[in-house]
């Protein structure tokens, strides 16, 4: 029988947390943002359907919660060996590992391996049921880069840093691409016309570039705060390449370009009030405080602290789909 301490132990090692903001992220994207844009559109349908109806998710909804079995289960497959293969530098920078101690590396390595084969599994089968059974390979792509990111490319300059930016980014393109493969198929099937479906990967393209660009700089920052076990290990992270420094101005550098976009992208497109009070205290004010602590921070506690404001601010972008749904629902734009 498992020990509450083996079970804290597991769920730390697969980041549980993470994994449930991507669960969130997931059922935002389809629940919040999808699903209001795709009930604003009319379509004709054949004779015998009732005529012009609005539309409504196709995506199938067991099949939605399997596609997001499968990507928290490659997800926290990669947790696990990031762990595996970290284990000298996490002992200099953090002092304490799961792996090796409270789960040996024979059961992280079994954990990792299962974890895969169902996400790939699971892939191939929502993939299959969409009818692009070659989306499944994304999945397989995934968890091997997964794989050769802790083995080899988060030692590289920047290579790490941007792979695991854009792997969290396509979660929610995910989302939005298995349910347009679900629309066209229904409006191919049922309707005269298929609508022009490309709104909704700029919508939801918009978190995804904001999840780039915030994860981008949190993983600089942790570079930043994981100095001493990168170089000791000889790893050419950022601020090992350009000194810590340096690694501070290119992360402010993209956390002012989010705030840039934030307010670009809501003068030329968006331009209502609701929004800009929700981005600017909720979003810029954290990001901006950010700023303040990366270049305060000559100790490890204030960079710390700067990557916990950068996760809010992270957490509070996200969580800004809520507030597009309410939008949409009530016509207060």
């Amino acid at each position: 029988m498992l020990s509450f301490g083996k079970i804290e132990s597991f769920l730390r090692l697969v980041r549980w947390k993470n994994l449930l903001i991507m669960v969130l992220t997931m059922v935002l994207m389809r629940y919040a943002i999808i699903e209001p844009l795709i009930g604003n559109i009319k379509v004709n349908l054949i004779h015998g359907l009732g005529g012009e109806a609005p539309l409504e998710l196709q995506f199938p909804l067991i099949d939605f919660i399997i596609l997001v079995l499968s990507t928290v289960f490659i997800a926290a497959g990669g947790y696990v060996i990031n762990d595996y293969f970290d284990i000298k530098t996490d002992l200099i920078n953090k002092g304490k590992v799961i792996v090796s101690t409270s789960i040996s590396r024979q059961h992280a390595m079994m954990w990792h391996n299962i974890f895969n084969v169902l996400g790939v599994v699971g892939g191939f089968y929502v993939s299959s049921k969409s009818g692009y059974f070659w989306f499944g390979l994304m999945f397989l792509l995934i968890t091997g880069l997964l794989y050769f990111y802790s083995a080899s490319y988060k030692r590289q300059f920047l290579v790490g840093n941007i792979l695991v930016a854009l792997l969290i980014a396509m979660v929610p393109l995910l989302v939005v691409l298995f349910e347009w493969s679900a629309l066209y198929t229904f409006c191919v099937a049922h309707a005269f016309s298929v609508p022009d479906f490309s709104f909704l990967f700029y919508w939801v393209g918009g978190f995804s570039l904001f999840a780039f660009l915030s994860n981008l700089s949190r993983e600089i920052v942790k570079d930043i705060e994981d100095f001493e076990g990168d170089i000791a290990y000889g790893r050419n992270t950022m601020p090992v390449v350009l000194g810590i420094n340096g690694s501070k101005v290119v992360a402010s550098a993209l956390i002012m370009s989010i705030v840039l976009l934030i307010y670009f992208v809501w003068f030329v497109f968006i331009n209502d009030w609701i929004t800009f009070i929700y981005m600017t205290l909720s979003v810029v004010v954290p990001l901006l405080a950010t700023i303040f602590l990366i270049y305060l921070g000559k100790e490890n506690s204030k960079l710390r602290l700067a990557g916990g404001l950068l996760k809010i601010a992270m957490l509070f972008g996200l969580l800004y789909s809520v507030v597009v749904k309410i939008i949409l629902t009530w016509s207060l734009l």
